[in-house]
């Protein structure tokens, strides 16, 4: 079983439009951080003027648009749209970090804490954690991709439903349980991996069970 060359090919441009995405994301925060946090970022941060959070508000909500509308070109169904938007969101995450680390030996370690999002709260945790969901979010994706690509479809049964939606669910409150306390310029003390821990065994449950049953089926259709 393999991809066929047409969408290897547009797993390679994934990567690149990831890359590159992420080098522009990067360089924007290194902009940023020379001009607000000239003596490194750290919590408790510093809050920006409004105009300008208003301002990288709307750059975050025009990254998610440019990565939405490059998994809607890639893809040419709902779920491999959906799994080319987990693809490149998880190769622009973890490149981010890696060009903050050429360009400003940042982070210090996995355990660093980062401001990750603003909307619709400050989202926080360290960088191990975004990184964690980067790659179940391209494993995921990659699940996604050999299904459809086999002529099969990627399909969850009623029951996981549940479990797949509140994947999304518990890792959105992972990150901004402490946003009050950023909000109050207060540092964040621990972050909350049972939430993470919980949601990486739902998506364990629910991609293992439709993987063996696409293997199953396609067992059955070499007999």
């Amino acid at each position: 079983m393999q991809i066929k060359k047409e969408n290897r090919q547009i797993l390679l441009w994934m990567f690149f439009f990831g890359v590159a995405m992420a080098y522009l994301e990067s360089a924007v925060v290194v902009y940023l951080r020379q001009i607000y946090y000239p003596d490194g970022f750290h919590f408790p941060i510093i809050i920006i003027p409004q105009k300008m959070a208003l301002i990288e508000i709307g750059r975050e909500m025009a990254t998610l648009v440019m990565l939405l509308a490059v998994a809607f070109i890639a893809g040419k169904t709902r779920w491999t749209r959906f799994a080319y938007f987990m693809l490149s969101f998880g190769i622009w995450d973890i490149w981010y970090y890696v060009w903050l680390k050429v360009f400003l030996d940042w982070p210090a370690s996995f355990f660093t804490w980062d401001l990750l999002f603003l909307i619709p709260a400050p989202w926080v945790g360290p960088v191990l954690a975004p990184v964690i969901v980067s790659v179940s979010l391209i494993v995921g994706a990659l699940v996604i991709l050999f299904v459809e690509d086999s002529g099969s479809r990627f399909q969850l049964k009623k029951w996981e439903w549940l479990p797949f939606l509140m994947i999304p669910v518990l890792i959105f409150i992972s990150f901004i349980l402490d946003a009050p306390l950023v909000v109050r310029q207060q540092s964040p003390e621990f972050y909350h991996w049972e939430l993470l821990a919980m949601a990486e065994i739902l998506g364990v449950i629910v991609f293992f069970n439709v993987w063996n049953r696409f293997r199953k089926e396609e067992m059955a259709g070499k007999q």
